[in-house]
Formats: C-alpha cells, structure tokens, sequence
C-alpha cells in the first residue's frame, strides 16, 4: 500500500510538471517588478495546480482502490469502503498540495532574480543609449551608417558654415566638397564597405573649411563620422593640406626637371649637392642621380662654383655663361644659380651649339663686311639692339663722323640725334615724329624708302629694311644732281602753301569782298571744320556759321565780319583771346595785308594755359604736401627716439656686471647693437632738426659760454669716434678764447658733426685740426682734415640734404652733417665755406657771431 502512494505522489508531480502554464512558461522578457495582480495570479495558480494534483492522484487510485474494497470486502471486520476512499482522497489531496506549494516558492525565487538582473541590465542600456543620442546630436558631427546594400542612414548634422547638405543630398561629396577630397573620401569609402579597411583623413570644402573624416566597421555594419574641427585641429588640419600640396609641387617640379635634359641641382648651405636630375647624372658619367650625389661629382668647376657662391645673392642671382667639359668635349652653359635659406639651387642650359653659330655668323659678317666697304654708296647696319655694328667708308665720308664716337656702337637714335645737332638731317617741324617714322623700319615687314634733302644741298633715297633676325640695314643713296633742277622748280611753287600747311598756328587769308583765299590744316583743325566747308571763295558769315558749334558769340566770328569787310579808310588790326566751347583757348590777331586782303591767324595756347592753372594748383598742393611733410617727419622721429633710447638704454644695462658676465660674442653683438643704436638715433635726431628747421619753429636758447670749456666737452665728446677712426685731434686755440653768447648745444652739435666728418674721411693714423680765434666778437674756427678731398663740381652741393660723396668714408651716412650744420649756422646769423681740392684734404671755416642776451629767438625760415 505505501509503495502504491509513493507511486502515485511521483506520477502526479510529473504531471504537474508537464502541465502547461501560462503563467509559469511564459516569455521571461516580459516580466518586470512583481506587482498586485502579479500576486494574486500567483496564488491563483498555486490553488490550480493543487486542485490538478489532486484530481491526477484520484484517478491513478480508483484502481488501488477497487483492489482495496475488494480486500476491504474480506475483512469487513476492519473498515468499510467508503472510509477507505475517503482517506485515500483526503491523503492524496494534501500530499499535492504539500508537493506543489513547495515547487512553486522555489520557482517564484527564481523568477524574481532574473527580474532583477533583467531590469537592471535595461536600466544601463536605456542611460547608454541616452548618452550615444546626445553625442550623436552633436552639431559639429555627423555620422553615416551602412548595413549592407540598404540605404544608408545619416545620424547628427554639420555646422551651416561648413556648407554640408542637411538632407540626402549630403552623401553627393562632389556638390559641397573640393573635387580632389570628393574622390579621395569615396575611394576610401569603397575601400571601407568592401574590404573593411578602416581610414583617416582631412577634407576640404568648397567654402573653405576642413573637416575631419573617420572610417570604421563594428558589428557588420560601416560607419563614416564627419568632425568639423575646432581652431587648432583645423589649423593643424590646413597646415597637413597644405604640406601635402607643397610635397606634391616639389614632387612634380622635381618630376618635369627630371624630365628635361637640362641639367639642375639643390645644394645645402655647404655647397653639397643635395639632389640633382637625370641629366645632371648623364653629364657627370653617372649611373644614376644618387650615385653622383653620394660620390659629389660636380658639374662646373671649382673656380666657377666659388665665383657662384661668391655673386649669387637671394635680390640677384647668378646669370653668366660657363665653360666645363662634358663627356670629354668642351661645352658652354648658361648657368642661373638661386641662393635661398637652405642652400641654394641652379639649373644649366647647353648653349654650345647655339655660340657655335654666333662664331659662324659672326665670320660671315666680316666677310660681307669687307665687301661692303669697298662700295662707292654709304651703308651702315645696326643689330637686335639698335646700335651700329658696321659702316662702310663711303658712311664715313657722307656724314663726317667722329670715327671713335662710331667706334662706341652708337644707337640709331643716338646716331640720328647727333646728325640733327650737327645740322647734317633735313629740318623737320615735328622731330620726334619723323624720327619714330624712321625707326619704324625695325617694326615694318617691308622695306622702307624716303627722300632726305640735307641742309648741304645734298639729296638722299635712303633704304632701311629690316633683318629676319633683328636689327637693320641702312643705305643711303646720293640723288643731289638728279633732284636739284626739280626741287628749284616745286619749291618755288610749294613755299606758301607748305609753310602755311605746317604752321601750328591757323591761319586764313581773306579777300576784301570777305572771301576766303586760303587756310592751312590748323585753322580748320582748331574751329572742327572739314576742308569742304573752308575751301576758297566761302564767304566769312557761312564760315561764322559752320564755326559757331564751338563758338558764336558777338566778340567772335561777327567782330572779325567787321575787320575784315570795313570800308574805313583806316584798316584797324586787331588781337585777342577767345576760349572756345570745347575748351580750346585761342589767341587771335587780324592783321591787314596788302591789295586790300586780311590775315586772321589762331594760336592755340590751350597747354600754355592749363599748364598755368596747373602749376598754381601744383604749387598749393606742394605747399601743403610740405607742411604735411614737416609734420609727419617731426612726428615719426619723435616717435622712434623713445624706442631708440630704451634700445640703448637696455644695451647699457646688459653690459654692467650685476646681470652676469656676457662671453666674447655675446659682447660684440651688444657693440654693435649700441652702435647701431647711436648712429640711429643721431639720424633721427638730426631728420628732427632739419624738419624743425624746415618748420620755422626751431628756437635757439642763447646763453654765455666759455669757450674753453665748450672746447674740452667737445674734445671729450669726440673721443671715442676718434679712436674708432684711428686718427688724432690737434686743436689750437689762444690761451684765453673768453666767451660768446649762442646756443651752447647747437654750437657743440656744429662742432661734433665737422669733426665727425673729418674723422670720417681722414686716413688712419692722420690728424685733423680744429683751429679757433676771435675777430672781434665773432667766434671764428675751421676744422681740416688730410682727406681725398671734394671735386669743384662735387663741392656746390656738399651743404644740400642726403649728399653723399662718390668717395665714401670709414662709415656711410645720410648725408645730413653738413646740412645740419650749415642750417645750425645760419640760425646763428653766422657764415660757413668749405675749401677743399682733390687729394690735398679739405677745410671748413665757420663764423658765429656773439649774440645780444635774450633768452630765446624764433629761428627764421
């Protein structure tokens, strides 16, 4: 019987086991807290399975039972069957609840850890797809996403100035990026969704603005982010575009060069070689350019290298030709060396054959040369440059030339300009005209011919034709005897009417019916009228008329209808100025002729007048230019003597002891700063002055001065530019000079810049004088030196501003010294000369007069 319940408790468990439950088998993603209805749900289904428990058990017993009553039957002395049942049932009944209740508490526990652990794990997710939805909001970046062959989805947006699409229009890089990062990032995307190969890299678009643009795979899908860079990365961002630009432009120049059979070459500041072309390496009988790199075969020789290195400048390179041997033959190049911060560069053009046929053509030409000589008729021919490169001696006997001056290779124009002064060329009204017609030749294609009637009588045909290769060819054919019988007769007939013709003044003769007999090119050219309407026998009113466009008032053409129709017996002349309406200014005079006619000519005095108006406009503009030049001058050296002072200052600083001791170099830069400084401000100071002078507002504080004593300042003042010039100071002076009322620090400034000067220019070792004495109450003193001197044509102008001597001394200037001085002497109403001659030094005499005791004095412009 026991084992018969055992049974049968273990065949109910597994049916409640296998019973399905919604509840229990449900999706555990589903459940969340445990909450009321949760609860009651629980309890409800704790009550199903014990009620399904306990029906199971009943029904695998009624067998049990059967067999029980059946036996029960037998031993109805004990119990009767309905008892039995009803204890079976009663027993099954709490074994399954027992049973049930405690498999449903363990898996309720279960349950509600997994919960937990559940809500949990969607608590961290939630935050850190909050977290990737801010930064992925971020307007500075955008991010592109593809999954496989779907269209691919675009997360956050780019700055408006960056002028990226906000829609689908942004994967279309070539609307809104530069062409070369458009190709370069699909490239790279191809490569990325293909062969997952993963990229960074800097684009630009079309605005101007640098982007960064990352590529990545995660998880099988491919991702692009698009960062726009803040100040520094995007600073950092240009310089790598910009770097990669410069590469490639060194990579491609370096290409085209090695292209070239031009041999070329970079140096370092040493003078190696560090990087030369293909036919650099050729014309070494190199292998290849590194081999003549590494083995520092050289071009050019070593004389032609230091002439290079020693004329190159970075202002002014090296331009020459240079002969070397190439491959065992003598070749010629033309060499341009650039020097530069890092070395310097060159390049060689083979320029042999090309002198080859300068020396063969240059044979020729003394060949036809020598032809040419022997001819009766004069020829002179001229180069690319316009000047002479050959003459025969019938050119020589035709002009009478200074055989050196022909000698010199003069210019054409040159050459025409020197026949013009030597009254050897036909008189021309208009010089510059004809003489641009005549050197037209070397503009022309065709040959050009003319008539030269020379003021000896001579008259020439003069060919010019120009040459294929430059320049021209001259020759001039003697026509004297065939032109004279016609020239006699045409002049006589063509002196009136060419002379009126080529007056600039216009002119018109009248009949005395006021009748138009002639007028020459400028009369109608000045009243804009055409020949038709001036043409003989046009009466002076319709002359009035066609004229009154450009002027018709009472005191014009009706006043000279007057004049020149009058019947007075007196015939009146008459002169004036008109200024027409174009604004042409005409002076006019009507002039009686004989046999009743009248002479009305016009000059125009147009330019006369304007440039009148235009020299008292010029005038007041370069007045006010001059104040405004006096003021900026005074301004900027006020302006730079405050820096100047600290410069000097702090120099003086950096050479006391207290800030630490300064090595050898270190002391020669701090020289050099302080001398620098010095003669800096001195000029500034000495710019002040003059443009205080300049101003009329320079004032002079007079006070007594012991002229001693000014002598030993002066003395000490000048030492050190003494010893600095090597040369000595001897002054002589009375015993007792007494004193002068002056300015004492202008007088000290005239002395110091005279003896600056002589120092200057004076040899080393020599000695320069300072001689003083008094003529009554003026101090007079000159300063001498044993210098080279000043020329006669050099000395007129050695007082004016930035005068320099073509002999410079120890030390260049501004040419400022003497002018000082002299300005500084006059403001004392006092007198200096200078006498000097080449080679035998010169002298500077000066003459202050003592002054009356006022404290100061306006200095007079």
């Amino acid at each position: 019987m026991s084992e018969t319940m055992h049974s049968l408790i273990e065949q109910a468990e597994d049916g409640v086991r296998a019973a399905p439950c919604p509840l229990l088998s449900g999706d555990r993603k589903s459940i969340g807290a445990p909450t009321a209805s949760t609860q009651k749900l629980g309890v409800l289904a704790r009550i199903a399975v014990t009620f399904a428990a306990g029906t199971a058990i009943a029904s695998l017993a009624r067998p049990v039972f059967a067999q029980v009553e059946s036996e029960a039957a037998a031993s109805a002395h004990l119990f009767t069957s309905s008892q039995v049942v009803g204890l079976s049932v009663v027993i099954g009944v709490i074994s399954a609840a027992l049973l049930s209740t405690l498999w449903v508490v363990r898996q309720r526990g279960n349950l509600e850890t997994e919960s937990r652990g559940m809500r949990s794990a969607l608590s961290d997710a939630q935050q850190r797809i909050s977290q990737y939805e801010a930064l992925i909001a971020d307007k500075n970046r955008r991010i592109v996403i593809w999954d496989g062959e779907e269209r691919p989805e675009l997360l956050g947006q780019l700055p408006p100035e960056t002028g990226a699409p906000q829609d689908n229009e942004f994967l279309a890089f070539g609307l809104w990026l530069r062409p070369r990062s458009a190709s370069e990032l699909e490239r790279a995307i191809d490569r990325l969704r293909e062969s997952a190969h993963s990229f960074d890299m800097v684009i630009e678009t079309h605005r101007d603005e640098i982007l960064e643009a990352q590529g990545r795979v995660s998880g099988g899908r491919a991702f692009v982010r698009f960062v726009a860079l803040n100040n520094l990365r995007a600073e950092l961002a240009e310089l790598k575009i910009e770097r990669d630009r410069l590469l490639a432009s060194i990579s491609a120049f370096q290409g085209l060069l090695d292209s070239i059979d031009l041999p070329a070459w970079q140096r370092d500041t040493d003078g190696r070689l560090t990087w030369v072309n293909h036919a650099y390496g050729d014309a070494v009988d190199a292998v290849s350019p590194g081999e003549a790199i590494n083995e520092g075969r050289e071009l050019l020789t070593t004389i032609a290298r230091e002439r290079i290195r020693a004329t190159a400048t970075p202002e002014s390179p090296f331009h020459d030709k240079i002969s070397t041997v190439v491959q065992g033959n003598r070749t010629f190049f033309d060499v341009v060396d650039v020097k530069v911060p890092s070395g310097s560069a060159g390049i060689a053009v083979d320029v042999t054959g090309i002198e080859a046929v300068r020396a063969e053509l240059e044979r020729t030409l003394k060949s036809h040369a020598e032809t040419l000589d022997h001819l009766a008729t004069p020829v002179a021919i001229f180069d690319g440059d316009r000047r002479l490169q050959f003459y025969n001696q019938a050119f020589v006997s035709l002009w009478q030339l200074d055989i050196a001056f022909l000698e010199s290779r003069p210019d054409n124009a040159e050459l025409l300009e020197r026949l013009r002064a030597a009254k050897k060329l036909p008189d021309q009204l208009n010089w510059k005209s004809w003489k641009d017609t005549a050197l037209s030749v070397y503009r022309a294609l065709d040959t050009q011919s003319d008539l030269w009637h020379l003021p000896n009588g001579q008259t020439l045909r003069v060919f010019a034709t120009a040459h294929p290769q430059g320049g021209a060819t001259w020759v001039f054919e003697n026509l004297t005897e065939q032109v004279d019988l016609e020239t006699r007769y045409n002049t006589l007939l063509k002196v009136q009417g060419e002379t009126i013709d080529h007056l600039s003044e216009g002119v018109a003769v009248f009949g005395p019916d006021g009748r138009i007999r002639l007028s020459n090119p400028a009369f109608r050219a000045l009243w804009g009228i055409t020949e038709a309407e001036a043409k003989p026998g046009t009466h002076i009113r319709a002359l009035g008329e066609a004229c009154a466009p450009s002027y018709d008032r009472p005191d014009g053409w009706k006043t000279f209808a007057e004049l020149i129709t009058s019947f007075d017996d007196e015939r009146r002349s008459s002169q004036g100025t008109l200024e027409l309406f174009s604004g042409l200014v005409l002076d006019f005079a009507v002039i009686p002729l004989p046999n009743a006619q009248t002479m009305l000519t016009f000059v125009n005095m147009t330019d006369s007048v304007r440039a009148e108006r235009a020299l008292t406009e010029k005038n007041d503009a370069l007045r006010k230019a001059d104040e405004l030049k006096n003021d900026f001058v005074q301004h900027v050296s006020y302006e730079l003597r405050s820096p100047l002072t600290n410069i000097i200052g702090f120099t003086d600083l950096l050479r006391t002891p207290g800030l630490g001791e300064l090595n050898e170099r270190q002391s020669e830069y701090i020289d050099h700063i302080s001398t620098s400084s010095s003669v800096l401000l001195t000029l500034v100071n000495d710019i002040l002055d003059l443009a205080t002078v300049d101003a009329g507002i320079m004032r002079l504080n007079y006070s007594e001065i012991e002229l001693g004593d000014l002598l030993d300042d002066v003395s000490i003042q000048i030492a050190d530019r003494l010893q600095e010039s090597g040369v000595s100071l001897e002054i002589t002076a009375p015993a007792r000079l007494g004193s002068i009322v002056a300015d004492p620090q202008r007088l000290k400034q005239i002395l110091v810049k005279l003896l600056s000067n002589a120092a200057n220019f004076s040899p080393e070792g020599a000695a320069i004088s300072l001689q003083c004495d008094r003529d009554g109450t003026d101090f007079v003193f000159s300063v001498s030196d044993r210098g080279p001197g000043i020329s006669q044509e050099t000395i007129s102008n050695v007082f004016d501003r930035f005068a320099t001597s073509a002999k410079s001394g120890k030390r260049g200037g501004a040419g400022l010294g003497l002018s000082i001085v002299d300005s500084f002497v006059n403001l004392h109403n006092g007198q200096v000369s200078i006498d000097s001659q080449p080679g035998k030094g010169t002298t500077v005499v000066c003459r202050i007069p003592s002054a009356d005791m006022p404290s100061s004095i306006a200095a007079a412009e």
